[in-house]
């Protein structure tokens, strides 16, 4: 059960959800790094950097509870809003060598290892050569028109842990 309340003026409004807790394990291991990062009065950007991880997560458990669910952000959502802020961070330090501003792009490169460090291990190249073989197998896969059967495996089995933009020309090349 989450238990929850706010104070109004001296009356006390409480809540109770009745949910499973088990999105709970990434969002502590976040939260026991930035009280860790702080105690240990870390570097600026690993403090600054978890605190814009919890924000996101934040800003995703209230669109959750918009749509009735108490407990906030699923794991599967905290490990795509990672996802997600990793490869904005990759595209902002590919802009910034562009631009000529190598500081700005080692600064996007040292929050994308900082954000790494929640994601689960990233696959090989040959182990997401042969994770897409053997979802094309499984499937028995003939052409692009079953590609999206097959991504939409790759993605619920591999969720993190695996560039999907990688998988998908790999994908395509094999059922062509």
């Amino acid at each position: 059960m989450v238990y929850g309340g706010v104070r109004n003026g001296g009356a006390d409004f409480e809540f109770v959800c009745q949910s499973g807790m088990e999105n709970q394990m990434l969002r502590e291991q976040i939260d026991t790094a930035l009280k860790t990062a702080m105690k240990n009065k870390d570097a600026k950007l690993r403090v600054a950097t978890l605190r814009l991880i919890n924000a996101a997560i934040k800003d995703r458990d209230i669109a959750a509870r918009a749509e009735d669910r108490c407990d906030g952000a699923t794991e599967e959502e905290i490990l795509a809003i990672l996802t997600k802020m990793v490869k904005q961070r990759e595209e902002s330090a590919a802009a910034f060598e562009n631009g000529g501003r190598p500081e700005l792009a080692e600064q996007e490169r040292a929050e994308i290892e900082i954000i790494r460090e929640f994601l689960p291990r990233q696959l090989s190249e040959d182990e997401i050569k042969s994770a897409v073989a053997d979802v094309i197998k499984e499937y028995d896969a003939s052409g692009l028109k079953d590609m999206g059967k097959c991504m939409g495996a790759l993605k619920e089995r591999y969720s993190g842990a695996m560039d999907f933009g990688r998988a998908g020309k790999l994908m395509k090349e094999r059922l062509i």
